[in-house]
């Protein structure tokens, strides 16, 4: 697909958008949208995968999509093993659209053909990664409408505009587009959300930057991790950076957000990550982690929420929980900024790389802050502070950085970047180019100090300075004020003090003129 026409697509997907929102709060009604696409996707899918199976067995017209129910079944188990979910063909996104005009209870039926996607994964292997899958996508809901029959009126609607995008066919290989569609949907809405959803989203370069940092040098790993996956763009990108078969053992996660939680693994089965591929968990990373038989991780990347609350010492056990007890000390109970990255480094690989965007204060506040960087610093994980340009994130304008901690360094040292300048304005925020990440790479890569950009500072000097790893506190700001010759200067102040006593010797003489008697 060309970039325009990447582009038109784009722009049908924002009009569809927001036609069929009415009065629906956006960040409410991207569920609709986006189950509505998961739905036409999977159908696509399983018929792709059906019709190759049975015309590489030799019935070259086989179409899945033509099959009654009765035959249908005999394949369910086999391809529930397989493809972890199975449909059958009168309830395909196709086949129900096309009868959806004179379905007078088609919010009955979506209902049932949902409940049955998800049962068809009871049982298996993939029961857990589609159970709940369409709880957010409620056709019975007075979102739609007051009446049943203005529901389904909204519902005909979203099922003709999903079907209508031009996504191309998964015997072209365009299956990508799916992928793009829902990231481009997840970007629209929460850019127009605010702290209402926004905060779920991380931009799609910068999660490819995090992602990039833990695989320099690298072809590939053995499995990658977010603690705090929201909807699921930090992890994606390495299936991007590296190629998903690269990722050997898989993408892990947990989100502790119900509805972000179903958003995230729709967006991993999206961009066609086969349910063995991923494990996805919901629950509070912090005081019950899912993950535990999965560690370590050789890269792990999160952008985990700034500054929330959590149980902190209110909670006796946590101070002896593995992860924390190695630091004293428990992250305040108002921030946990830090409890997040050291459970984050509890669970990196000794050979592994976590890159972490952090709320600013976590480089030089106080208290029990200090104490977990001072473990931090003194025990050598902490690699390298990038110091990010404001206004990149949605739902806030603040210029966050990157953490990156590693277990194997090969110097006692910490590198700071300051790439707060490396950004492009687009619309209402500033975003990282191609251009702009490949330059802190590089800064990152080569470990050297470069002039107002980057100075690689010993840990010594850093335990001197009381813990403080701002970036600011390192490297030094350029002067771009315009150089002054004083003497220069001072002779131009010279001229002018002269030319105004003449011009007040002048002023002086008129006055004197007009005054005197005529």
């Amino acid at each position: 697909m060309t970039v325009s026409e990447r582009a038109e697509l784009h722009k049908t997907i924002w009009r569809i958008a927001n036609d069929l929102r009415g009065s629906v709060d956006g960040w409410d009604f991207k569920s609709y949208v986006l189950g509505m696409l998961f739905y036409r996707f999977i159908s696509e899918n399983l018929t792709a995968y059906l019709n190759e199976q049975e015309r590489r067995a030799g019935s070259a017209d086989f179409d899945y999509s033509h099959l009654s129910d009765a035959d249908a079944e005999s394949g369910r188990e086999e391809t529930v093993r397989e493809k972890g979910f199975y449909i059958l063909p009168t309830e395909l996104f196709a086949n129900v659209r096309a009868r959806a005009r004179n379905d007078a209870d088609l919010n009955e039926t979506l209902a049932r053909i949902f409940i049955n996607i998800e049962g068809s994964a009871v049982g298996a292997d993939s029961e857990d990664d589609f159970k709940g899958l369409f709880d957010d996508l409620d056709v019975n809901s007075n979102k739609l409408g007051p009446t049943v029959a203005k529901r389904n009126e909204k519902l005909v609607k979203l099922l003709d505009a999903i079907g209508d995008l031009p996504l191309g066919s998964f015997a072209d290989n365009t299956i990508d587009l799916f992928g793009d569609a829902y990231e481009y949907l997840m970007q629209m809405y929460a850019s127009t959300a605010g702290k209402s959803g926004g905060e779920f989203y991380t931009p799609q370069e910068v999660s490819e930057l995090l992602a990039r940092i833990t695989v320099v040098g690298k072809t590939e790993v053995n499995k990658v991790y977010d603690p705090a996956c929201g909807s699921g763009s930090l992890l994606l990108k390495f299936a991007k950076v590296l190629g998903q078969d690269n990722v050997r053992q898989g993408f892990f996660g947990q989100e502790t957000n119900l509805t972000t939680y179903n958003l995230c693994r729709i967006n991993m089965l999206l961009h066609d990550l086969n349910f063995e591929k991923f494990d996805i968990a919901q629950g509070d990373t912090l005081l019950d982690p899912a993950h535990w038989e999965d560690e370590p991780f050789e890269a792990i990347v999160s952008n985990p929420p700034y500054s929330i609350r959590w149980d902190g010492d209110a909670n006796p056990l946590l101070i002896n929980d593995p992860r924390y007890a190695p630091a004293g000390v428990l992250a305040p109970k108002s921030k946990a900024d830090l409890a997040f990255t050291m459970h984050m480094l509890s669970w990196l690989a000794v050979d592994g790389t976590a890159a972490i965007v952090e709320f600013p204060g976590v480089l030089y506040r106080g208290g029990a802050e200090r104490k977990i960087r001072k473990y931090l610093v003194d025990n050598n994980y902490v690699d390298t502070v990038i110091q990010l340009p404001p206004d990149l994130f949605f739902g806030t304008t603040i210029a966050t950085c990157i953490i990156v901690l590693k277990k194997s360094k090969a110097d006692n040292a910490i590198l700071f970047i300051d790439a707060s300048a490396e950004f492009v304005r687009q619309g209402n925020k500033n975003r990282l180019s191609e251009v702009n990440q490949n330059t802190i790479l590089d800064v990152f890569s080569t470990r050297a100090d470069v002039d107002h950009v980057a100075k690689l500072i010993a840990s010594d000097v850093i335990a001197e300075n009381d813990y403080n790893i701002a970036v600011t506190s390192y490297v030094e700001a350029e002067d771009t004020r315009e150089v002054v010759d004083i003497k220069e200067l001072n002779s131009e102040i010279a001229r002018i003090v002269a030319r105004q006593s003449e011009l007040r010797t002048e002023i002086d003489a008129i006055v004197a003129d007009l005054e005197e008697p005529s």
